[in-house]
Parts: C-alpha cells; sequence; structure tokens
C-alpha cells in the first residue's frame, strides 16, 4: 500500500482536474488501478469515465479510515500514448457553507464540538500496475510529475448545492491527445499534512445510478419554472442549456410544493434548505450538458430561475439520476390490493434514497449516519434488498468509531470530557458530535438503541447471511459497549438517558422501559455470540446479568391492573398510575422478558392496547417490535387494519398525502418526507403476509407461514436468500386457498398453514424444489 500513500494535492479547497499522460510500448496483459481522492472523486482513463460508480469513496471517518477503489482498467488502455485523470472534489473532507448546511435546531444547546475539515485542501491519490504479456510490469504513482488545473465545479457543498460554471471547461482534458502545457504541476503533499486515515479497499457496493427521471414541466409561479420528478429521491441533476455565454440557470430541489406551487423548501419546524444548483453557460449559442459530479440533491421537484442580460436561454432534457448503494433486490412483493404495493415502494425507495454508502437519515436535512436503522430496519431491508456489504461497512465505521478511554470532547466552558470507553457513537461516522446532552433528552451522542447496532445489527446480518466472521469482527467491540452501558445504569437498575421510543406519536417516550429492554437485549444476544464462539467464560457472565436485569426488570414494573384484572408492563415515568403503551408490551414479549406464567396477560394488555387506539401509537424504536409482537401473537389482522387507514398514523396516510417516499413522522408534511425508519412493515409482508421465516441463520431451514390479509385475494412473493431463492405464492378461489411454495431441494422447511383457515376454506398446498 505504499505507493498509494503518496498523496499530490492543487493546494485548494475547491474542486480540482489532475491528469498524466504516459505511453505504454509493450502488450498488455492487464491492468489495475487503485485509486482515492477526498472528499470524492471520478476517475478517467483514454477520455472515458472507468466504471459506473458515483460519488466514490465511501464516507468514512477520514482520520481513522480511508478507503480507496480498485478499478480494471484492462480494456481502457491501448498501446501508445495513454493518459488519467481524475475530478476531484469536497464531499465530507472538507465541507464547504454556502448555501444550506446543517444547523442544529434552536431547542438544542450550543455545539462546542462542531464540524472539522479533514485537511487544508483536497487531496489525490493513485497506482497504476500495468502487467504486460512478457511477464514485466509498469507502475504508476501519483507524483509531481501529475499536472493540475481548477475544476468548473468553483463549489461543491455536501448537502446538495453545486456551482458548475461552463466557462472553466477544460474539453477533452481526459485524452491523450489533449494539450495540458498550461496546466500546472500538482504538489506533494507534505507527510505531517497528509490524511491521517488507514487506507482500506472499498468493498461495499458502489454508489451507482439505479433510475433517471425526466422533468415534466408543471407551471410557472413568477418568475421560476416548475418541474416534477414524479419521484422524491436522492438524485443527480444533468441538464442541456442553451444561451449566452456568463448566463445563469438556477435550480432549487424540494420534496414539496408551497400552497401556490411553487419549491417549498421549508422543512417543517426545523429550518429553511436553500439548496440551490447552479449551471453558468460557457459557450454563446451553443448546447451545453450539465451534470452534478460531487454530491447529490434530495427531492421531487425543481424550481428554475434563470438569470440573463439579454435573451432567454433555453433548457431541455432536464433529468435526475436517482442514486444509491442499494442497487441490488433480493425480494419482491405483489398482490390484488394495490394499496399494499404503494406502502412497500414508498418503503422502498426511502431506503434506496437513503443509503449511499452509508445509512443517512434524511437526505434533505440531515445526511448523518445514525446508527438506529441498522438494527431496527435491518430485516426490512435485508429482505428487500442485498445488506451483506452495506451491514459490513457499516459495522465497520462504528467499531472504527468506538470511544477509547483517551478520547475527549469539549464542554461549553472549553474543557475536556471523556464520554468514556466503548461508547458507541449514535451515528458512526459522526461528522458533527453533539455530545451535549439536550435538556430533559439526555445526549444525543449516546442513546442505547442507537449504539446497539454493534450488537443487534451483527445478530441480523448473521440471521440473514449466516457467516460466523461477522460476529468474530465485531464480538469484542459489543462486549466493551456492554460494559460501557453498565455505568450508566442507574441505582433502580433502569437506563434513564436516551430517546425512548423516539417518533411516538402521543409522546409517550417511556425512557426507562425502553432503553432498559435493549441493555437486556444487547447481553442476551451477546451471550448467543459467546455460545457461537465457544467463549464460555463470557456466556455464563452474560447469562447471569441478563437475568438480573430481567429480574430487576420484572420486580420494578410487572404490575397487576386491578382494574382489567391483568399482569401488564407499567410506564417508569408514570408513578402516579398504571400507563401503558403499546411499546412498552410489545418490546419485553419480544425479547422474552415476560415470566411465562405471565405471558397470556401481557398479551391481553397488548391487544387491548392495539384495540383501544384503532392504529399504530409507536413510534421508530417500538414499531418494529409492536408489529412483530402483533404477528407473533396471532393479531395480524389488526396489523392489516393499522397500515390501511387513510389517516395518520398509518403508512397508507401517505400514500393518501401524494408522498412517494415515506415521511419521517406520523403526520402529513412531516419535516423529512425521506425517511425510511419506520419503514418496518416491509419485515412483515415477508415474515408476516408471505410467512418466510429463517429458523437456520442463513436460511438453511426455514418455517413458511403465510397469511391473507382480508383485503387481498391473491399475492406473490419471493426472497433470495443466501442458501436459494425462496417463493409463496397464495391465491384464494371459490372453492379452495392455493399455497404454492418454492424452495431450494437442499433447504430444511416447515410449512404451517392454519393462518390460511381463517378463510373459512381448505388449503390446497403445493411444493416445488429447486435444483
Amino acid at each position: 500500500m505504499a505507493a498509494l500513500e503518496k498523496w499530490v494535492t492543487a493546494g485548494t479547497a475547491e474542486p480540482f482536474y489532475v491528469r498524466k499522460k504516459f505511453r505504454i510500448g509493450k502488450e498488455i496483459e492487464k491492468g489495475v488501478a487503485r485509486v482515492c481522492g477526498l472528499g470524492q472523486f471520478i476517475f478517467y482513463m483514454n477520455g472515458k469515465k472507468v466504471g459506473d460508480h458515483e460519488l466514490d469513496p465511501g464516507w468514512t471517518n477520514y482520520r481513522k479510515l480511508i478507503q480507496y477503489v480498485t478499478f480494471d482498467v484492462t480494456d481502457y488502455l491501448r498501446p501508445g500514448e495513454n493518459a488519467l485523470g481524475a475530478e476531484v472534489g469536497n464531499g465530507w473532507f472538507i465541507k464547504t457553507d454556502q448555501y444550506y448546511t446543517f444547523k442544529f435546531p434552536e431547542f438544542m444547546p450550543p455545539n462546542p464540538n462542531g464540524y472539522k475539515p479533514f485537511g487544508r485542501y483536497l487531496v489525490f491519490a493513485l497506482e497504476l500496475k500495468i502487467l504486460y504479456k512478457d511477464g514485466s510490469m509498469d507502475i504508476i504513482s501519483a507524483d509531481e510529475t501529475f499536472r493540475k488545473k481548477a475544476h468548473p465545479v468553483v463549489m461543491s457543498n455536501v448537502y446538495g448545492s453545486e456551482i458548475i460554471d461552463g466557462r472553466l471547461r477544460q474539453k477533452g482534458w481526459s485524452g491523450a491527445e489533449f494539450d495540458d502545457s498550461c496546466w500546472e504541476q500538482v504538489l506533494a503533499v507534505p507527510e505531517n499534512e497528509a490524511p491521517e486515515g488507514k487506507l482500506e479497499e472499498q468493498f461495499q457496493p458502489p454508489v451507482k445510478v439505479i433510475h433517471t427521471y425526466e422533468g415534466r414541466f408543471l407551471h410557472k409561479t413568477g418568475s421560476r419554472e416548475i418541474y416534477d420528478f414524479g419521484q422524491n429521491m436522492s438524485g443527480i441533476l444533468e441538464a442541456e442549456a442553451c444561451g449566452q455565454k456568463g448566463d445563469m440557470l438556477k435550480f432549487y430541489p424540494a420534496e414539496k410544493l408551497t400552497a401556490d406551487g411553487d419549491a417549498d423548501q421549508y422543512a417543517k419546524g426545523w429550518v429553511n434548505v436553500d439548496s440551490c444548483i447552479t449551471f453558468i453557460l460557457g459557450e454563446d449559442g451553443e448546447w451545453e450538458n450539465f451534470r452534478m459530479k460531487f454530491t447529490y440533491f434530495a427531492g421531487r421537484y425543481m424550481a428554475v430561475e434563470k438569470v440573463y442580460t439579454e435573451t432567454e436561454p433555453l433548457l431541455r432534457s432536464l433529468k435526475a439520476h436517482a442514486v444509491s448503494s442499494a442497487w441490488k433486490t433480493d425480494g419482491t412483493f405483489t398482490c390484488d390490493d394495490k394499496r399494499y404495493e404503494q406502502i412497500y415502494d414508498l418503503v422502498e425507495k426511502a431506503v434506496e434514497a437513503n443509503m449511499v454508502s452509508v445509512h443517512t437519515d434524511c437526505p434533505a436535512i440531515e445526511r448523518f449516519a445514525w446508527q438506529e436503522p441498522n438494527h431496527l430496519m435491518a430485516p426490512s431491508i435485508m429482505y428487500m434488498k442485498d445488506g451483506r456489504k452495506l451491514w459490513e461497512k457499516f459495522l465497520l465505521d462504528m467499531r472504527t468509531d468506538q470511544h477509547t478511554a483517551e478520547d475527549y470532547f469539549y464542554d461549553f466552558d472549553g474543557n475536556k470530557i471523556w464520554p468514556g470507553a466503548g461508547l458507541m457513537p449514535s451515528q458512526c461516522p459522526c461528522y458533527m458530535p453533539n455530545v451535549m446532552p439536550v435538556p430533559g433528552m439526555g445526549s444525543f451522542y449516546d442513546i442505547i438503541a442507537w449504539g446497539s447496532t454493534c450488537i443487534l445489527g451483527v445478530w441480523w446480518h448473521y440471521q440473514f447471511y449466516g457467516d460466523i466472521r461477522i460476529i468474530q469482527e465485531n464480538y469484542e467491540a459489543g462486549m466493551r459497549y456492554l460494559d460501557h452501558l453498565k455505568t450508566k445504569m442507574t441505582a433502580e437498575g433502569f437506563i434513564s438517558h436516551g430517546l425512548g421510543d423516539w417518533g411516538n406519536p402521543e409522546g409517550e417516550l417511556l425512557r426507562e422501559n425502553i432503553e432498559t429492554v435493549f441493555l437486556y437485549a444487547d447481553t442476551i444476544t451477546l451471550k448467543k455470540f459467546a455460545d457461537i464462539l465457544g467463549r464460555a467464560d463470557d456466556a455464563g457472565k452474560l447469562e447471569v446479568f441478563a437475568a438480573r436485569v430481567r429480574q430487576n426488570y420484572n420486580e420494578k414494573l410487572l404490575i397487576w391492573d386491578t382494574e382489567k384484572n391483568i399482569w401488564c408492563y407499567r410506564a417508569w415515568d408514570h408513578p402516579e398510575k398504571i400507563f401503558i403503551t403499546q411499546a412498552s408490551q410489545a418490546l419485553p414479549l419480544y425479547w422474552g422478558m415476560v415470566p411465562e406464567e405471565k405471558t397470556e396477560d401481557v398479551v391481553k394488555a397488548f391487544r387491548m392496547s392495539l384495540e383501544e387506539k384503532q392504529a399504530f401509537i409507536a413510534g421508530e424504536v417500538g414499531l418494529p417490535y409492536v408489529i412483530q409482537a402483533a404477528r407473533r401473537y396471532g393479531m395480524n389482522d389488526l396489523t392489516a387494519q393499522f397500515i390501511l387507514n387513510e389517516t395518520h398514523p398509518s403508512y397508507y396516510a401517505f400514500v393518501m398525502d401524494g408522498e412517494t417516499t415515506l415521511g419521517e413522522y406520523w403526520e402529513k408534511n412531516p419535516r423529512s418526507h425521506c425517511h425510511d425508519m419506520m419503514g418496518h412493515i416491509t419485515e412483515w409482508y415477508y415474515n408476516g403476509i408471505a410467512g418466510i421465516i429463517p429458523e437456520e441463520p442463513g436460511f438453511k431451514k426455514v418455517k413458511i407461514s403465510p397469511y391473507l390479509p382480508p383485503s387481498v385475494k391473491e399475492f406473490s412473493c419471493s426472497y433470495s436468500s443466501v442458501s436459494g431463492r425462496i417463493s409463496v405464492h397464495v391465491k384464494e378461489l371459490q372453492e379452495e386457498v392455493v399455497l404454492e411454495i418454492e424452495i431450494p431441494g437442499n433447504m430444511g422447511y416447515e410449512v404451517e398453514t392454519d393462518s390460511l383457515k381463517h378463510r373459512g376454506k381448505p388449503v390446497n398446498s403445493r411444493i416445488e424444489f429447486r435444483r
């Protein structure tokens, strides 16, 4: 790796071109290039972009970890003169603040630990190995023989704004024939200013264009033209324009429109997202193509303003290229009630838009890698998408950023504070660490349902992909995290900081109830890991601690309700009365905390909490467990009813609102219109409706237990597991219900049809085995 660790720069914090000409005089066997440009780069060889990636390399904590990208360039090389080059832009490496950049809201205290650039200037590294058929080899590394030029992207903001000045274009710059004599020599980066992070090869799926949407003109409002791409997304804007040199076209993306039809960039109750993409024409009377390079916009609509002195410039072929790392689909679901498909599509599109080498939370506003959906949403996403390498990247980011005893921040007075060894930041990588507690909430930096991904996210990866290495790689980090959590326990034996059931529509977070269940869940999951790895001593200690947490939880929270004549879990923060929520019953049921003799009562209390509200009254933390507890205990009928309600809280209410991605909270016009954090319902599509349930890791054995919702007469569902493709088709006929299953011939299976018998018809099952 030594050759790639030599960095060069244009000596600027703004984007730049870099290139080099070289000659090949032998017959080529193979060419391999390892490339990194920070923050983002695009690599070219002999006039062509290499590969189909966008936004390389993946986002990381560049002080600890940097990814380089390996390209097979054999087919790009040729005998004689060759040229290689790259465009290098900002990304998170050096964040620019022109136009919108994230600010913490006023209800949070000022942040003394804000964003810090990772260097003084953007940098580039490369190693090209050319193997010849005679057995010899040439190696070209980035050094002072490379040449550089200022880039037409004169400003690139990681939050989606970019200024592209066509007057600075270098036509044909990446070709061997290009005359770069007026370009300047690059500068070698001094060793003491080189990026600090360890260089590792990018292994997660690269960000790619997954769909292209044409902008449809809607109307004019004032001086603005309004276009609709028909889909909320994370996108790269491309357009063709013609006018006079220096004319500008300014594009304002938005997730929604105002009442008078303008692009509405106001995030409800938060901030105005003043994102703007500017194209400056570089030619007189010529059609020019413009495309974003180093960032992406977020939204569905685009307002266009034209700034000119004489003749109005023309615009044509307005396109948005939706980008995502989640471009490989593993699961499909269709049915005759199209409302189910509309809900599924909302979640899937939100997932795609929030996967850009990290799992972001809202492309329009924060773009932070909050970690909680990487276990809460893991099964939902892993049924739909290939999450194997993505989750390996997410977990690597967590291990990279896990605190040691030496890690510190600053308090409001500038004094050092040490959050503690083993802590898992709620965001990984974390570019703006807000470690100061928020009054009444605790720290947004240290939240157990967020940090627990280092354990529970590992569990889901193991369940879906069956690879013990994921446990081996993350076990010690999980054990350190549990040790950290033990230091946060109160005298009463609870975890009492964090966010509880975040996003609960009635604001009932029940912090102690929820957070302490995760303490138990983390412990028993680590116990399973210890058993798998043969760590008998660890397993024994974990079992004892889990039993202690469980006993304390039940002694202090499990209570007899004299009015309802049942046992139920009370809310710790409502000591004056018996107060329950759906999540407060569902989580201990799901994680097996309820004493066996009281389980039936708690299930009754749970059902009553659902029937009383006639909707899911749960936030993102409680919701997956509410849905799955309802499935386990025979309440699929309530789930089928609730998700189709036409008013919030309901998934279908988002469809009725005209959304094309899932909103952040259960409300019309939420702060973010593209959040996947509450998309847990897709897990139920697969394990509740289709009934595809893994009985052994990696789906080596499955249980098929399908359910036909009341409004559905036919559905088809498939999942391509690592052990082979599983498909389930159910159709209700006049005299019978037909169940058709296809599974790999070597897969263990069990079929259970009781949940189809509510139709009152015999079930005819057919199983086909694939080779």
